[in-house]
Formats: C-alpha cells, sequence, structure tokens
C-alpha cells in the first residue's frame, strides 16, 4: 500500500484551457436522468471523471435541500482547469432527473450502479478514451460495483466508508445521541438479516420509514474492503482528517483491502471534501458555505493521479 499524508500547500498545478458545459441525458428503464458534461481542448482523447454522488436528495452540484456546497460544481471546475473532462448528474427522483413511476418503495442499491454504467456506456458512445470514476461518500460503494462490471481505467475513492453501512448508521446515529444509537441497533440488525420492520416507532420513521426499508436492506449486504479488493485497475483513496462522517478507520480499512491502492490522508479536510475544523458544530456549519473552496491538497491530488 502507497501511504501519503498530504499536508496544507500554497499551490496548486494546473492550467486554464478552454471548456464548455453541455447538459446531457440518458433513458434508463423509462425514466430520463439528466447530467451536465464540461468537456475541454483536449476533445474525447482528455480523461473523463464521472463523478457519483453521495447519499439523500444531493444534485448534480453537490447540494442537498438547505446544504449548498456546490462541491461537485467546484470539483468539475477544477478538472476543467486541468485538461480534465467531468460528468456530474441528478440522482433519479433528484433536481431536474423527476421520475415518472419509479418510487422510493422500488429503489435498491444496485440501482445506483446502474445508473453509473449508463453514464459510463454514454461517454464511450461519445468516444471518450479513458473514463475515470469519482464516487464521493455513498458514491465511493457505488463506484466500486461500477468500476467491477463497467470499462473504467481508474477509480477513486472520497470519504468513502470501510465497513458495511449498518455499522456506519449505527456510529453516526450514537455520536448525536448513545440513547438513540441503542434504540436503532435492534432495528439495523434486523434489516441486516434481510427482514422488514413492520412497526416503525414515530421517531425513528424518518430512518426506518417503510418506503426506504427495502434499499437499506440491499445497501447492507456489501462489505467495501471486500469489493474494493475485486478492482484490478489503479485505485485511489482519499480521506480527510476531520471528516465527522466517515472516519479514518474506514479509510484504512478500505487500504487493507486494496493493497496495491494509493492511500492519501489530508490534514484538515471535511466530509465535504473542504478545509473543516475538527469540532462537531463548526465542522457541520461549513455544509452551508457554498462559497468555500475546496481543499487545494485535493485537487493536486486528483490531478497527479487522473493524469
Amino acid at each position: 500500500m502507497k501511504y501519503l499524508f498530504v499536508f496544507s500547500s500554497f499551490f496548486l498545478f494546473g492550467f486554464i484551457c478552454a471548456q464548455k458545459e453541455k447538459e446531457v441525458k440518458v433513458d434508463i428503464h423509462g425514466e430520463t436522468m439528466y447530467g451536465t458534461l464540461t468537456s475541454v481542448s483536449g476533445g474525447t482523447k482528455a480523461p473523463v471523471v464521472i463523478i457519483i454522488p453521495g447519499s439523500g436528495p444531493t444534485d448534480r452540484n453537490g447540494n442537498s435541500g438547505i446544504m449548498q456546497m456546490n462541491t461537485y460544481r467546484m470539483l468539475a471546475e477544477s478538472f476543467a482547469e486541468n485538461g480534465i473532462a467531468s460528468l456530474r448528474y441528478d440522482k433519479l427522483m433528484i433536481g431536474k432527473s423527476q421520475t415518472k413511476n419509479l418510487k422510493e418503495e422500488n429503489l435498491t442499491f444496485e440501482n445506483n450502479t446502474e445508473w453509473v454504467l449508463a453514464w459510463v456506456d454514454f461517454l464511450a458512445q461519445k468516444k471518450y478514451q479513458h473514463i475515470i470514476l469519482v464516487g464521493h461518500s455513498e458514491g465511493s460503494l457505488i463506484g466500486m460495483l461500477a468500476a467491477q462490471q463497467g470499462k473504467v481505467d481508474k477509480y477513486i475513492s472520497l470519504e468513502g466508508a470501510g465497513r458495511p453501512i449498518d455499522e456506519i448508521l449505527y456510529e453516526q446515529i450514537s455520536a448525536q445521541s448513545e440513547e438513540l444509537g441503542q434504540k436503532c441497533k435492534p432495528y439495523l440488525d434486523k434489516l441486516k438479516t434481510g427482514e422488514l420492520i413492520d412497526v416503525v416507532p414515530k421517531d425513528l420513521e424518518a430512518i426506518f420509514r417503510k418506503s426506504v426499508q427495502p434499499y437499506l436492506i440491499s445497501w447492507m449486504k456489501y462489505d467495501p474492503k471486500i469489493e474494493i479488493a475485486k478492482l484490478d485497475i489503479p485505485t485511489l483513496i482519499v480521506q480527510g482528517s476531520t471528516d465527522i462522517q466517515v472516519t479514518t478507520k474506514d479509510s484504512e480499512r478500505l487500504a487493507e483491502g486494496a493493497p496495491n491502492a494509493q492511500y492519501v490522508l489530508i490534514n484538515g479536510m471535511s466530509h465535504i471534501l473542504k478545509d473543516g475544523p475538527e469540532e462537531r458544530t463548526a465542522n457541520i456549519l461549513t455544509y452551508y458555505n457554498p462559497k468555500l473552496p475546496l481543499n487545494k491538497d485535493l485537487i493536486d491530488t486528483l490531478i497527479r493521479f487522473i493524469q
């Protein structure tokens, strides 16, 4: 395992090049998914990155409800400045990708992989020769599964979980309330076995509502450490030291599963790929600042790996 610890720097490699944004779409099982293709002067010979979003109602720019972060838009702009094309998208039921018939209760984790593979095929049809998957948060595992099936050149995990999601959820909930964490544990354990929960307490409906249970069950089947071990392409694992959602315990576990991967720990970077303080409340406040730039060392790390 190649292990690098990156400290803050005051410079950024790159060059400004011509870039163009175009709205694009793919059709999947009767539904239409929309995204933004940012092309660069190198055309289809330039590497192209598919930015796979994290969990929740996150749109193509990395925004989710009142949390306006613009993380994925900033990533696309930084890539373009360094001669790298990108594609970012609104997940089905999010942003412009509203659905006709698809409902939450019909969603499974595998649907995410289908969406990414549809975009891989779209770029291949456009004659792009070097396709890279960049998965953020939940998108990390989605990217692993897609990379196992699609023809892609490289894979990057950004703040990706290294443990099954039931363990992550228990840890995240307990960090907010130990009592609530203990209350959730039996429900997480039941879903882990593949069983649905018939009666959900009102104070837990946001987490375990009936319509989302099939999705959680399908998600819990996967262990990221096992899935990343199946990849045979160049792999980069990036973790921020001040991420309060996914910790170094996760990134180190991913690195154990992929001993040939490059593992980069970035000092002072939070879950949203920006500078964030260690103190939890102050860290969360950065999620509501759309003007806060991406961590500089992150961009440098990504560019070097992609190029």
